[in-house]
């Protein structure tokens, strides 16, 4: 299992549209009582040195909607078509990485791989806390238009929050194609923003121009550390 998640961090393939196409690579992990805070601690042990140059890696932990008891996403994502580790040889940092690891790790849990395909970026450090839905959806050329025509049309609701929508190209998680998200400052917050939205009934009719979906499941997370 370590061989097959060590691989993972070494994916640096892909591709760029003028948008920036972003790719990601995430892990669920189940941390062990009482280590949640130490697995910030392994990076910065073994790999303070190593920054990542053409993307990003974080730790986040896993609110509400969390699978087979997972508690936090180890995330890697970078612009398509660069290397995240540029100029950095990772073999013996990554071994050293994933060693540290297992002392606070219980459980490895899914790994999957896709791409943001839209993305509006988040300028409120307040809104901390993200709410993904994973999808299934009929027409994806259809449901991006509509995505897109959406964080147009309301970008006051959605000012100062991280909105995005992409797909599951590895390992779909629960067999969803594809994922919305959005940031929001706690629970509360995300609730009166579905209130406000799902108020209105031009939001509703452009709901339904995204075509046919299926909603797969939802969650909450939080960056807890990003580098």
């Amino acid at each position: 299992m370590k061989k097959i998640i060590f691989l993972i961090i070494n994916l640096s393939v892909a591709a760029t549209l003028s948008a920036q196409t972003m790719v990601f690579n995430v892990i669920e992990v189940k941390a062990k009582e009482y280590s949640a805070n130490k697995m910030e601690e392994a990076y910065e042990t073994c790999c303070s040195d190593m920054k990542p140059t053409k993307g990003g890696f974080g730790l986040q932990r896993i609110g509400k909607g969390a699978d087979n008891g997972m508690t936090h996403r180890l995330i890697w994502y970078w612009e398509i078509g660069e290397d995240l580790w540029e100029g950095i040889d990772v073999e013996e940092k990554g071994k050293l990485f994933w060693s540290q690891m297992d002392n606070y790790v219980e459980e490895y849990g899914e790994g999957y791989k896709g791409r943001s395909l839209s993305r509006q970026v988040g300028t409120n450090e307040d809104y901390a806390w993200e709410h993904i839905w994973d999808i299934k959806i009929k027409d994806p050329n259809q449901f991006k238009t509509a995505h897109d025509k959406i964080v147009k049309k309301f970008k006051k609701e959605f000012e100062g929050r991280w909105v995005g929508f992409g797909t599951y190209d590895i390992n779909s998680p629960n067999g969803a194609t594809h994922w919305v998200g959005v940031s929001g400052e706690n629970e509360d917050d995300h609730v009166m923003l579905l209130d406000k939205l799902q108020s209105q009934s031009e939001f509703i009719k452009m709901l339904a121009e995204r075509g046919q979906v299926e909603n797969v499941r939802d969650y909450m997370i939080k960056n807890i550390k990003e580098y």
